[in-house]
């Protein structure tokens, strides 16, 4: 087990030399802090910083206090102790939650997104080698390498006389010659006698299995319930193997041309008869703005797409629809280049603020500025007045499709590629991974809502975007705002991210909320980005510049889901893929399963419905078990999993490819055909 580093990435919270926030703390005055008592580890943390504290107070150097007026005085003191008390409970968490980051990220310990210490004493005594089940009920196991089924064991004061407990051995040895796999374990104690038996097996491979059952006597267990209860739980090991997980498969994005036409019908329908013939349950389309809406505002050109959705309903496939806001093409993404509208774009000649910008004054045509949302800055229309005459014309041109079923959900693009982030990785501006992105908020509509936050909080000075977060392929120890202690955790670091984010989240809170009046009842999903290089840092830079404040000492993913909740969404999780080397992750501090944990039992912690989406468009047999133990958690105490499963595939997809033998098994053991 590693060795994990419990200090705080952030300098002590009562430091006397620290710069305090006079909006949180106005009576304070940051030369003088007073005394507290930190507890347990805090103790330790704040031991150096706390000694000039007390010194200030023991002899009454606290600015601002007077000595007139006892009831006053009291009522200051009362409110100064509350002060402290907060201290030192966002010390002590700030502890904790990098306690807890460091058992995930190097001990591989499986603790909920909002563990608690019954969690991270479970985890600890598991990895000792004790059992814990469900209801806190702990014990430990026999160190015999054989198969254990372990039955609740009596307490001290059940009524147990040393006759039962012969006769318990007497049947023990007997039920052990008429069944040889079952003998009882010769190390055990006489009270162990009727609760813990070893079966031997001969089979490889077969783990330890836990008896739900209880006893209800005080008699001895029957061998055959014995070997009953074996069986059981190695059902109940497989159960999730059972689930039948909905698979889709991703059209290549050049079915429909620029110019509104479905461009090669009988390659299309050739390749609907290769999806159907691997029994998927149904296909995903991505409906282009630049492509409906490219050349004047509020003509919607959906011919291409009847006709393809026709041919779709030929094989009685089903369908999801992605409301695809954003460009294709700018990064690596082949020869088919899908633009903004050109109506838009021309907009921008005289406006480019509607368009992401960095610190450098580039701007980004991937995605519209989420904060022209609520700006009248195209043709009289806000940013999401447009996305929803946009999804209304949808909704409207295939009412027919909604009435039949046959669209299942439909997809929100609510950012680059189509997922809720920031365009901060863009390789048209030379990004290269595993570079940590830039900040993308320098455009006049943004910075004007940076400054009036920030005049609200009472410091107009932080209304400006950080000039030390480096450039796009820069590392986080490179920089002065990401680096180990840096500015990020300051004060004006943390107002500053949670601003960043809070456009995020807001920006998905409008546009989510207008497609649900567009869509009504039908699912809606949304599209969850895989940021994992700079995830084995404190600061975590990538997701930090992408709009996730998700540093080591804080959970950004669910006040997003919270947000998601609100609208019933499902989650689509891009699944990172395994195209990198274990060298190359350790280069880029890269830990895609680590993400993947904190994400999935996040969204899962908030109620939320989860589907996943493969990163990389060919994977070999390997990569379908890892996607496989993704989507479907063995041993999960909940039995959860995927709602479904989208699959991004070479284009086109053609039998006898590499990839096909074993998309084949991949859907197989999606649906549940097939066991391990």
């Amino acid at each position: 087990m590693h060795t994990i580093n419990t200090t705080t990435g952030s300098q002590d919270p009562i430091d006397p030399n620290r710069n305090l926030d006079p909006d949180q703390y106005p009576h304070r005055n940051p030369s003088h802090t007073q005394s507290r008592r930190p507890r347990g580890f805090a103790a330790t943390a704040a031991a150096a910083s706390m000694g000039q504290a007390d010194s200030d107070v023991n002899n009454g150097n606290i600015t601002g206090e007077t000595s007139s007026g006892g009831g006053g005085k009291g009522k200051r003191e009362r409110e100064k102790e509350k002060e402290r008390t907060k201290l030192r409970e966002r010390h002590r968490r700030a502890i904790t939650s990098r306690m807890l980051a460091g058992l995930r990220q190097y001990g591989n310990f499986p603790l909920p997104a909002r563990a608690d210490m019954n969690d991270v004493i479970a985890a600890l005594a598991r990895e000792a080698g004790w059992s814990v089940d469900a209801d806190g009920t702990t014990y430990r196991q026999s160190h015999q390498s054989n198969h254990v089924v372990q039955f609740p064991t009596r307490s001290i004061e059940s009524p147990l006389s040393s006759s039962t407990l012969k006769n318990c051995a007497k049947a023990a040895l007997e039920c052990q010659q008429q069944h040889p796999s079952l003998r009882i374990d010769e190390n055990l104690s006489p009270v162990s006698l009727d609760s813990v038996v070893i079966a031997e097996s001969d089979h490889p491979g077969n783990g330890r299995y836990t008896g739900a059952s209880p006893i209800p006597s005080v008699g001895c267990v029957d061998a055959n319930q014995l070997i009953q209860d074996v069986h059981s739980t190695e059902r109940r090991n497989d159960y999730t193997e059972n689930f039948y997980v909905p698979v889709y498969a991703m059209l290549p994005v050049g079915v429909i041309d620029n110019f509104g036409q479905l461009v090669d019908p009988q390659g299309v329908r050739q390749e609907l008869s290769y999806m159907k013939s691997l029994n998927v349950d149904g296909v995903v389309i991505d409906c282009w703005w630049g492509i409906v809406e490219g050349w004047n505002p509020q003509k919607y050109v959906w011919s291409g797409y009847r006709e393809l959705f026709n041919l779709i309903r030929d094989f009685k496939l089903k369908l999801q629809v992605v409301m695809a806001f954003h460009e294709y093409g700018g990064n690596a993404s082949g020869n088919v280049m899908i633009s903004l509208p050109q109506w838009v774009l021309e907009i921008g000649k005289d406006n480019p603020d509607i368009f992401f910008t960095d610190r450098e004054g580039r701007r980004s045509f991937e995605c519209m500025n989420w904060s022209i949302d609520k700006e009248r800055v195209l043709h009289g229309r806000t940013g999401i007045e447009v996305y929803f005459d946009f999804m209304r014309s949808f909704r409207s041109d295939f009412d027919d499709l909604f009435v039949e079923g046959m669209i299942a959900a439909i997809e929100i693009g609510l950012g680059a590629s189509g997922e809720l982030k920031y365009p901060s990785f863009p390789e048209r501006m030379g990004w290269i991974y595993p570079g940590i992105g830039e900040f993308q908020c320098y455009d006049k509509y943004s910075q004007t809502s940076l400054l009036k936050e920030a005049k609200a909080r009472g410091f107009a000075f932080w209304g400006k975007g950080p000039e030390n977060a480096g450039q796009y392929n820069s590392q986080p120890h490179e920089t002065g705002f990401f680096q180990e202690r840096g500015e990020y955790d300051s004060y004006y670091g943390r107002f500053f991210l949670n601003w960043y984010s809070q456009l995020l989240i807001g920006h998905a809170e409008n546009v989510l909320s207008l497609a649900n009046l567009a869509f009504e009842e039908t699912k809606i999903i949304v599209k969850i980005p895989a940021i994992y290089w700079s995830y084995k840092t404190a600061s975590h830079a990538a997701e930090l510049t992408a709009g996730y404040y998700n540093p080591s000492n804080r959970d950004g993913y669910s006040p997003v889901f919270e947000t998601l909740k609100k609208y019933s969404v499902t989650v689509k999780f891009v699944c990172p893929g395994p195209q990198m080397s274990s060298n190359e992750h350790e280069e880029a501090l890269a830990d895609p399963e680590g993400l993947s944990w904190q994400v999935v039992n996040a969204a899962w912690d908030k109620g939320l419905l989860i589907g996943g989406e493969n990163a990389i468009t060919c994977f070999d047999r390997e990569g379908c078990m890892r996607l496989i133990e993704m989507a479907k958690p063995r041993n999960h105490p909940d039995s959860y999993h995927f709602s479904f499963f989208t699959y991004r595939q070479p284009s086109p997809l053609v039998q006898g490819s590499t990839c096909f033998a074993d998309l084949d098994y991949f859907i197989k053991r999606m649906h549940g055909d097939l066991q391990r």
